[in-house]
């Protein structure tokens, strides 16, 4: 008698959880088998005859889809190439962390908090990196020449002209306010662009990446508010 099995899987594609896809689905095809010890053959087609079905869920407000058996191991098998979310977070990402830069190469001349210095040093110092590793990342993929056009001024988290202006002008404990107040709006951007990489992209480097900003750049949050006077 046909069975049906039912694996649940996530659509992010990760290799640990692709890890877990092979297992399940390698338990699931022997629990099948044991029910006929006669039949024989491949195992991954005999599931599929057999009706293994692989459950993927949908995104939050989405209904669940289904796979075939076949399918279900091409997932487990890692492809990661890069979507179009994943190169557009790259190269947002980069223009984001540029401004960063911009705000940081303030601080020296302008504040006159000690703290707000080295955090500014530790920022510059983090994402320097990561543009770098994101540009490289645009090269090896074939992205660096993509034609995309995007409104970086209207990026989350994203200083205006006036308030780089603003900034540019100020001196001593309005600029530490300020910077401070800037770069918290700034990093909480960051994190809404890598959150929203984690969901929609594809390519497990990328997810690295997003997974860092989300780390470190909550952590720099925490560090400017207990800043702030």
């Amino acid at each position: 008698m046909a069975q049906e099995v039912t694996v649940l899987i996530h659509r992010r594609n990760t290799r640990r959880r692709a890890v877990a896809l092979t297992a399940a689905l390698a338990a699931a095809v022997l629990a099948l088998s044991a029910c006929d010890s006669g039949s024989g053959g491949d195992g991954t087609t005999e599931a599929a005859d057999r009706g293994l079905t692989v459950v993927a869920p949908g995104k939050p407000g989405e209904p669940a889809g289904t796979m075939s058996a076949e399918e279900a191991v091409k997932a487990a098998a890692g492809d990661d190439t890069p979507n179009s979310a994943d190169f557009r977070y790259a190269k947002m990402m980069i223009e984001h962390h540029r401004q960063a830069l911009v705000l940081t190469a303030l601080v020296p001349d302008r504040a006159s908090s000690p703290s707000v210095k080295r955090l500014a040093e530790r920022i510059s110092a983090g994402q320097k990196p990561e543009i770098a590793a994101m540009e490289g990342w645009l090269t090896n993929n074939g992205g660096d020449g993509r034609e995309e056009t995007h409104d970086h001024a209207a990026m989350p988290g994203m200083a205006t002209d006036a308030q780089l202006k603003q900034l540019r002008a100020a001196r001593g404990k309005a600029f530490d306010t300020l910077f401070l107040k800037l770069m918290i709006t700034h990093h909480q951007g960051a994190v809404t662009m890598a959150t929203e990489a984690l969901a929609d992209g594809n390519n497990v480097l990328v997810e690295e990446m997003a997974n860092d900003v989300v780390a470190q750049q909550t952590v720099e949050v925490d560090r400017m508010r207990g800043l702030m006077p």
